[in-house]
């Protein structure tokens, strides 16, 4: 698949401008709108070795991180001084825990996951091309449990002027693909003449907080 041969590329020439040396400041700012309790589970796919692992790590006592590359999630446990419990799973995946992170490494669309109450999507579906994105959508479906929810951080730009990843998913691509579900526009920073993809020739940027509610 093309897209995973682009990612793991990126990880081995740490080419992660992508990557957030901080806590996403959105992730606590509207994870209260999924109302979480510390019972319920969440699911990161896509995770990367992302800072919003162990920010819901405090907050959750299971927190399920899903991601290609093996040097992403080595380097996550390493950067933390977190000695890990490595299980083979199969040819395709592995299983990584320590306390209440567990990180699949391999293939979302076919790593054995479970159920969860809460997803969160950070930079998921922006990282994944149109054709990629109806698959990736339905997968998260048979994922959450009933009366489960999403919070989704979006990217909203003249793709157009850009070419991804990140790629634009725009308001009407998720209520379409998220149309059984109850959608919410939480948040919209528009990005102003001083932002860099701005001066670099974008007509348009925004960063969105969506809520979706199975």
């Amino acid at each position: 698949m093309q897209d995973q041969e682009f990612w793991h590329n990126k990880w081995a020439e740490n080419k992660i401008g992508f990557h957030l040396v901080d806590v996403n400041p959105l992730l606590p700012q509207f994870w209260p709108q999924v109302q979480p309790t510390q019972a319920q589970s969440v699911l990161v796919p896509l995770c990367g070795k992302s800072e919003d692992l162990t920010w819901l790590a405090t907050q959750h006592k299971s927190v399920t991180g899903v991601e290609l590359s093996n040097i992403a999630v080595r380097s996550f446990f390493a950067e933390h001084l977190y000695t890990p419990m490595v299980t083979s799973l199969s040819s395709q995946h592995e299983l990584y825990q320590f306390d209440e992170l567990s990180i699949y490494t391999g293939d979302f669309f076919t790593a054995p996951l479970e159920s969860y109450d809460l997803i969160y999507d950070r930079a998921a579906m922006i990282a994944l091309s149109p054709a990629l994105r109806v698959q990736y959508v339905e997968r998260l479906k048979s994922l959450i449990k009933p009366k489960g929810k999403i919070l989704l951080i979006a990217l909203d730009y003249d793709q157009s002027e850009m070419q991804g990843p990140p790629f634009n998913v725009s308001e009407s691509e998720i209520c379409q693909l998220y149309s059984d579900m109850k959608v919410t526009r939480l948040h919209r920073d528009e990005a102003d003449d001083k932002h860099p993809k701005i001066q670099n020739g974008l007509s348009r940027f925004a960063e969105e907080v969506w809520l979706i509610e199975k």
